[in-house]
Parts: structure tokens; C-alpha cells; sequence
């Protein structure tokens, strides 16, 4: 019994102070964007707060068209991601060749090259198809960055799926599209939106292509948080400010969304 205790209590202590880890850097992120810079500076605990880092970041640049960015860019890579994952991890799930193993290792490979390694040829690819700065371009590479996930997470939940379910429907009649809008997408609907889900936080957070393929026009909110660093240094509590403001979104989005997302990558693990 009391082996039992000492267990709970330190699986619960190890926890909070795991979560504490965890959770530091964006506390102390959201402190300092209450500071003046001085106070910011110093990085002390004592402090009066003020709202005047907001006010500046707010006068300086347009928040909400960077967000309207953020939230087009990100839903519509999220969506073109499904789109091509969806049918790609079904033909290999239920449909599988001897490389269908060796396509998906290789599709997960790449996430292993570092986006620098084909910034050059993007972005002449871009400039050439006039991409650059605009929010369908920033789609296309978003969808591309996270296809490879995408696909590996939707290929693990169908392959939890019976296979008789779906020779059932086919007896019955049923086509392709029939066979995966009907049974297939119902079935694992949990790990579709958990998939959804994870891809448009990889999309929200994305920096390096934000930076790298936008100017002004289609600038996301991680570009916002950018422009607070000048050449004259890092002005601690505007950039503090500016980086609360663009993640404050996709943190109370993620807090309401979680019971899915782990609904959804637990999927399958208990039959």
C-alpha cells in the first residue's frame, strides 16, 4: 500500500515538474512582454506591468492582417495536405506493393533534409511561377512540408481498419470514393482530425519558408514576430509581445482541442 503512494506521489511530482519545464519558457515569454524594456533587461520577477510593449507592437505593425494570413495559409496547407494523404495512404494501406514499405521511408526521409538544402531552387521555382509573396504559394509549400507526416500518421490508422469492412461494402457495391467517404473516413475520423490537427500546428509554427518566400502581402504571423528584431538589437519586450500575440491563438486552440488529439493519436492503441 505504501509502495503503491510513493508511487502516485512521485509520478505526479515527476509530472508537474515536467510540465513546469515545459511550461517556463512560455511563461517567462508571456512576463516579458509585460515589462519595459528595462525591466525586460534585467529579467527580474519584480516588476509593474504595463501594456505599452502591446500598444507599440500593435501601432507599429497591422496584427490582424498577419493573423488572417497565419489562419489562411495554415488551414488551406492543412486541407491540400489531407487531400493528397488521404487517397495516397489508402491505396497503400489496403492496396499495398512490395515497395509500397520503401516509398513510405523514403517520403519520411525527407523530412530528415534541412529546408536550406533546397531553399535556392524553391525560390527560383517560385519567382518563376510568380508564388513569391502570395498565400497560395505559402499553401503549396506548407502542404509539401507536412505530406510526408500526414500520410505516415493517416497510413497507421487504416491499417487498424478491418480489411473485411471495406470487401463488405465492395460486395455491396460500393466504388472507391464510395468505399472511403462512407466507411473508411467515418471509421477513423479520430485520427483524421488528430492528423488535421497536428499538421495545422506545424503549419502555424512554421518559420523558415514564411521568412525565406514572403515580403509583406502574405506574411504570417511567425514573419510579425521577425520584424521585431532590428539591426539596433532585440528589443526583449515588443519581441516578448509580438511572439504572445502569434502564438496566444494556436495555444487556446490547442488547449480546446486536446481530448482530440490525443483521442486521435491514441487511436487503435487499445482493441
Amino acid at each position: 500500500m505504501q509502495d503503491s503512494l510513493l508511487q502516485r506521489v512521485t509520478t505526479a511530482i515527476t509530472g508537474w515538474a515536467v510540465a513546469l519545464l515545459l511550461f517556463f519558457p512560455i511563461g517567462w515569454m508571456v512576463l516579458t512582454s509585460f515589462k519595459t524594456e528595462g525591466d525586460a533587461v534585467k529579467s527580474s520577477l519584480a516588476f509593474t506591468p504595463t501594456l505599452a510593449s502591446y500598444g507599440e507592437v500593435l501601432a507599429r505593425a497591422d496584427y490582424l492582417s498577419f493573423a488572417l494570413n497565419s489562419v489562411v495559409v495554415s488551414v488551406g496547407g492543412t486541407v491540400l495536405a489531407l487531400l493528397f494523404a488521404i487517397p495516397a495512404a489508402y491505396s497503400m494501406a489496403f492496396h499495398p506493393t512490395a515497395r509500397t514499405r520503401g516509398t513510405l521511408l523514403w517520403m519520411l526521409s525527407t523530412k530528415m533534409l534541412p529546408p536550406v538544402g533546397v531553399l535556392v531552387p524553391i525560390y527560383l521555382l517560385f519567382r518563376t511561377a510568380g508564388l513569391l509573396d502570395s498565400r497560395i504559394g505559402l499553401v503549396l509549400i506548407y502542404a509539401l512540408m507536412n505530406l510526408p507526416i500526414v500520410v505516415w500518421m493517416l497510413f497507421t490508422f487504416y491499417k487498424e481498419v478491418p480489411n473485411d469492412i471495406l470487401e463488405a461494402g465492395r460486395m455491396d457495391g460500393a466504388r472507391v470514393f464510395s468505399e472511403v467517404w462512407h466507411l473508411l473516413l467515418p471509421l477513423t475520423m479520430p485520427g483524421v482530425a488528430s492528423t488535421g490537427l497536428l499538421s495545422l500546428i506545424l503549419c502555424w509554427n512554421e518559420a523558415f519558408w514564411s521568412l525565406n518566400l514572403t515580403s509583406a502581402g502574405a506574411a504570417p504571423l511567425t514573419t510579425f514576430i521577425a520584424s521585431f528584431s532590428s539591426p539596433e538589437g532585440l528589443f526583449f519586450a515588443k519581441l516578448s509581445a509580438a511572439s504572445t500575440m502569434a502564438v496566444a491563438p494556436i495555444l487556446v486552440f490547442g488547449w480546446f482541442s486536446q481530448r482530440q488529439l490525443v483521442r486521435g493519436l491514441t487511436f487503435g492503441a487499445v482493441k
